[in-house]
């Protein structure tokens, strides 16, 4: 199986595009609802977190590990990858190296929680992988409960979106990095915003993107992954409201195949 884990329900949508580019394989997500949000954890914090997720999927039959979440990318991927004997993908690394081929003109805005932006992770990558880049980043707290709260067709939505992305095409950007996996779901109403001009680089579909070439081009892991329309979701706190939300992300139900477990 592909396993995916994230700290909520945002990783839904990395699920999402893994379903539309790899639709054959079988896949187990877990949320950590009952501890969500990671990004105002210690870096240590989240580190263990971030075991105990990728533990988990292991013990389902995850043979590859995405780390859907921004923060667990940001703060414990290398970690996991020394510890995991399979291969682990993250949603940051993806997203950067599409903005760096995307951008003409270096200058690259990003957009997402209040918690990525302080860590400065996409400033970092960007200017490691493109030093003579200008990088813009910007909070954008708000849009996480709009997506939640299924407000895209709301008219205040609209004028949110326009004060956050101001800044960014006051500066000239020519790529977005939408840098929170609920703003996939917003992708539409921002191109519409920012215009032709400016390219927006979503992580579900980058890191879906990357997970496909790395199961193309290593057949031993692609002959250890289960076939199977038969898909698991987990989490560590059930929300009368999840089973909708969760729906809404993915585009299609899942019913009997949401669980409730308790870590170890």
């Amino acid at each position: 199986m592909i396993g995916v884990f994230d700290s909520g329900i945002g990783g839904l949508t990395v699920a999402r595009r893994l379903f539309e580019i790899l639709p054959d394989y079988r896949l187990v997500y877990f949320g950590d609802t009952a501890r969500v949000p990671y990004g105002g954890k210690s870096a240590q914090t989240v580190t263990r977190y971030a075991f105990e997720d990728a533990d988990f999927l292991l013990r389902q039959g995850a043979r590859l590990v995405v780390v859907a979440c921004n923060t667990a990318s940001a703060v414990a991927l290398d970690a996991l990858r020394k510890r995991l004997q399979v291969p682990v993908i993250g949603v940051i690394e993806p997203a950067v190296r599409a903005a760096v081929a995307a951008s003409e003109s270096g200058r690259i805005g990003v957009i997402g929680t209040r918690a990525t932006i302080a860590s400065g992770i996409y400033e970092r990558m960007v200017t490691g992988m493109r030093p003579e880049a200008l990088v813009i980043a910007e909070p954008a707290p708000l849009l996480v409960p709009l997506v939640e709260e299924d407000w895209l067709d709301q008219p205040e939505t609209p004028s949110i979106l326009r004060t956050y992305l101001a800044p960014l095409l006051a500066r000239r950007v020519d790529t977005i990095i939408l840098a929170c996996t609920h703003y996939p779901l917003l992708r539409d109403m921002i191109a519409r915003l920012v215009g032709e001009g400016v390219t927006l680089i979503d992580p579900a579909q980058e890191t879906a993107a990357e997970t496909h070439a790395l199961i193309v081009r290593d057949q031993a892991l692609r002959e250890s992954l289960e076939r199977s329309q038969d898909h698991l979701f987990f989490v560590s706190d059930l929300t009368p409201h999840f089973a909708a939300v969760a729906e809404r992300f993915l585009a299609r139900s899942i019913e009997g195949q949401l669980r409730k477990i308790d870590l170890p």
